[in-house]
């Protein structure tokens, strides 16, 4: 058995069974080696941005990371725009990147390039495989640090040789770490800041927007009277009728600065405290008043929705939430096409449990006046920024979810 065979049997042990692949010369073999492992689905990908995206998309998806495979430096640099997005997304991802045979680096080919510098700016764990006979060690390791708290990229640089050697060693994948669970004093201080009688906001992060945890902290807003608020955009948020009324972010700043405004402290649980997109003159980076007193419950990396449960006990919060989106769907429109006739069609007709990969920039700030009657959907959002993830994405999260619907908002310039 050769490097990449134990490579692609480790990572089907480990539950990573699709590679989203822009191969090149150096990557034969791990190619080659898909033919011996009939459980690994190869996807090919004419652009390195859109195996990044997918994989961005299934690993949001599925829950599980999925692989890339790309070639050499420049492929890495083709792909990071959309790395970047899973990695601010915290998206469980095994970016695989091809690397020069160990003994032809020092020729500085015209492809020879510093790949792990390049990876560091986007993944949380960077590895080079050493030799054949450690691949499979390498790979399970990747694995786990991909799975590590909320999710990570993390990039293992394959050479050539470590690949077409034969000595590869199938490894298992070993115990994932468990979320890290909130200490008991950082509830009790929580419940005292929420019955302390100041404005209140419970902020919900990226990646704590998902059905279970809007609904706990609804009930804790309920019983409190604080008002439950989103990130600007998250990894996989939830909304339609029947959820919660989460309100987001918005991204303007001086809509961002009212919508905050009079806050005396917030409760953030796996989220950063609101910031500005960009830096304007005359304008503040943070979001919040100057005085709002910043409480993080729990870190994106703790075990948030245990810890809004414990909230909730604290409590004694009953099971009731503080609002609710009803079932509303609009009438559909008719007559010259415009931003607001999309949503209003796409809310009229949409299917329950669809999913939406939402790249739609300034055309969809308002998405949600039209949306949030439609029957439960999942959104997810352009969590890094940069432009250019929208149909990947898609397409990831179709292949992961293949019974689903899924929809790809673009607008123009992305």
């Amino acid at each position: 058995m050769n490097g990449a065979e134990s490579l692609i049997h480790t990572l089907v042990n480990g539950g990573v069974d699709v590679c989203f692949m822009n191969p090149g010369t150096s990557e034969m073999h791990f190619v080659a080696a898909l033919d011996s492992v009939p459980q690994m689905r190869g996807v090919l990908c004419l652009f390195e941005g859109v195996a990044t995206g997918a994989a961005d998309g299934y690993g949001r998806m599925a829950g599980v990371p999925a692989a890339t495979l790309l070639h050499l430096g420049p492929g890495l640099g083709n792909g990071i725009a959309n790395l970047h997005n899973a990695h601010k997304a915290h998206t469980p991802l095994v970016n695989i990147v091809g690397e020069h045979a160990t003994w032809h680096i020092q020729h500085n080919a015209p492809l020879t390039a510093d790949i792990a510098a390049l990876a560091r700016t986007v993944s949380a764990w960077v590895r080079t495989a050493s030799s054949a006979a450690t691949v499979g060690a390498d790979g399970a390791a990747a694995i786990a640090a991909a799975r590590t708290g909320a999710g990570q990229v993390a990039t293992l640089i394959l050479p050539g040789d470590a690949a077409w050697e034969e000595g590869g060693v199938v490894v298992e994948i070993p115990p994932l770490p468990r979320p890290i669970p909130v200490a008991p004093e950082r509830v009790t201080q929580a419940a005292a800041l929420l019955h302390s009688g100041r404005k209140t906001a419970l902020v919900l992060g990226e990646t704590v927007m998902d059905e279970a945890s809007q609904r706990m902290a609804s009930r804790i807003a309920a019983a409190t009277g604080s008002q439950l608020i989103g990130a600007r955009s998250g990894r996989r948020v939830v909304r339609g009728a029947g959820l919660p009324v989460l309100e987001r972010i918005p991204y303007p700043v001086d809509q961002a600065l009212a919508m905050l405004a009079g806050f005396e402290q917030m409760i953030l649980v796996g989220a950063y405290p609101p910031v500005a997109f960009f830096a304007y003159p005359g304008k503040p980076s943070l979001l919040a008043p100057p005085d709002c007193r910043m409480y993080e419950l729990a870190d994106l990396h703790s075990d948030c929705l245990a810890s809004l449960a414990a909230l909730a006990d604290e409590l004694d919060a009953p099971d009731r939430l503080h609002a609710v989106n009803e079932l509303a769907r609009p009438a559909l429109p008719s007559g010259p096409i415009s931003v607001e006739k999309v949503w209003a069609g796409l809310a009229a007709l949409l299917p329950a449990g669809a999913i939406l990969s939402d790249e739609s920039v300034t055309s969809g700030r308002n998405a949600h006046r039209w949306m949030a009657g439609a029957p439960p959907h999942e959104w997810l959002h352009i969590t890094g920024g940069s432009i250019g993830q929208g149909l990947p994405v898609a397409t990831g999260a179709a292949l992961a979810c293949p019974e689903r619907r899924v929809f790809a908002m673009e607008s123009d310039g992305s």
